[in-house]
């Protein structure tokens, strides 16, 4: 059967040098810290081309530690997009702070700049939170509008976090994803254009005092050492066996699967560009792809190619089925259903296609084949 995102021909390619680099650990017994992850950091941030890597256990801690670097607390008013996964709002959430929604660009599907800055003009004048923070997504694989959000955050003295679960290999004009903002965040989720195998995260910053702190605050807030603890932290380590592995799937990444992967996204396009609503890449612009998602008239269509494409053992996933404003967790906030109109429509119409650096020619065109005899009218 074909896999939606192929981490087993991924490993059989590397097992060598993944089980060496494990058993060195396993020989070694040490499992926590040491020279493994410093120099997985430096070679993240060489490659992302920032001053400063600090990798943690998952990227969900990776965006909730910059929150508590920042100090953002009840009040607080952090702008983030109504179509991603949950964690881009949880996160402000359980800092007691109050994430505004944000409708996306139907285009792109990241969020949209436009009414970025109308949300936080309409904060402003409501008087009610502090606008503070904006933290957009590179959603898909793909950077958001960075040039235009760093030029809206300037304006209304906002910190920018970059949400890059998805967006690690991604670039705009040659500047890599996770290099923008005040700082950015990754995850190395096994599904993740660069992922381990559980949980892990990164962050990423040119400054200084952010980098100390945050290595303090993900080691319980230590100071001189884990015993001298001067504020109140959090446990989030990478694991050594994590920290190994990535070193051996980064060099993979970029010696070739982040090149085999946009060849899979050309693929797709060629065969499917009169067929479906196919990705958008914006000039000066370059995805990572973790997703390859097109977008059908509307869910009766969508639903019925899902279901036709699993008939042919084709796997397929809806990213999102449901917007933030409409999840329980944040019924308590207020929002208005008509300024979500975009996001409303792609949880209907959107459908994630299988990609990997691993996927041949001839999968791409089974895939191609089944959407191409679908009748859909």
């Amino acid at each position: 059967m074909m896999e939606f995102r192929d981490l087993k021909t991924q490993y059989q390619k590397y097992k060598q040098e993944i089980d060496t680099a494990i058993q060195a650990v396993l020989t070694n017994a040490n499992f926590i810290g040491g020279n493994e992850v410093k120099e997985l950091e430096e070679q993240l941030a060489d490659y992302v081309g920032v001053k400063h890597c600090i990798t943690c256990a998952n990227g969900t801690d990776a965006l909730n530690l910059v929150m508590m670097a920042w100090d953002i607390k009840v009040g607080d008013a952090v702008f983030v997009p109504d179509f991603t996964f949950f964690s881009t709002g949880e996160i402000v959430s359980f800092r007691g702070a109050t994430p505004v929604f944000v409708d996306v660009d139907r285009e792109t599907f990241n969020i949209d700049t436009i009414k970025l800055e109308k949300a936080i003009i309409k904060t402003v004048e409501e008087g009610k939170l502090t606008p503070k923070a904006i933290i957009p997504v590179d959603l898909f694989g793909l950077p958001a509008d960075y040039p235009e959000i760093e030029r809206i955050a300037k304006k209304y003295n906002l910190l920018v976090l970059e949400d890059g679960a998805q967006g690690f290999g991604g670039n705009i004009n040659g500047r890599r994803a996770c290099s923008f903002g005040d700082a950015a965040t990754t995850s190395f989720f096994p599904a993740k254009p660069l992922g381990c195998y559980g949980d892990g995260g990164a962050i990423f910053t040119n400054d200084d005092e952010l980098a100390e702190l945050l290595k303090s605050l993900k080691i319980h807030g230590k100071g001189e050492n884990k015993y001298d603890n001067v504020r109140i932290g959090v446990n989030s380590r990478l694991d050594t066996i994590q920290a190994v592995i990535l070193e051996v799937k980064l060099k993979a990444f970029i010696d070739h699967e982040l090149e085999a992967v946009n060849r899979v996204y050309q693929l797709y396009n060629e065969k499917l560009a009169e067929i479906a609503k196919i990705p958008t890449i914006p000039e000066g612009f370059y995805s990572s792809f973790a997703q390859y998602t097109i977008k059908l008239k509307n869910k009766e269509q969508r639903d019925g190619l899902l279901a036709e494409l699993k008939e042919h053992g084709i796997p397929t996933m809806i990213y999102y089925l449901k917007p933030l404003h409409k999840q329980v967790a944040f019924s308590d906030l207020e929002s208005d259903d008509q300024d979500f109109e975009i996001t409303n429509e792609l949880c209907d119409t959107v459908l994630s296609l299988p990609i990997h650096p691993y996927l041949s020619e001839d999968d791409v065109n089974s895939v191609c084949e089944v959407i191409k005899e679908y009748k859909f009218f």
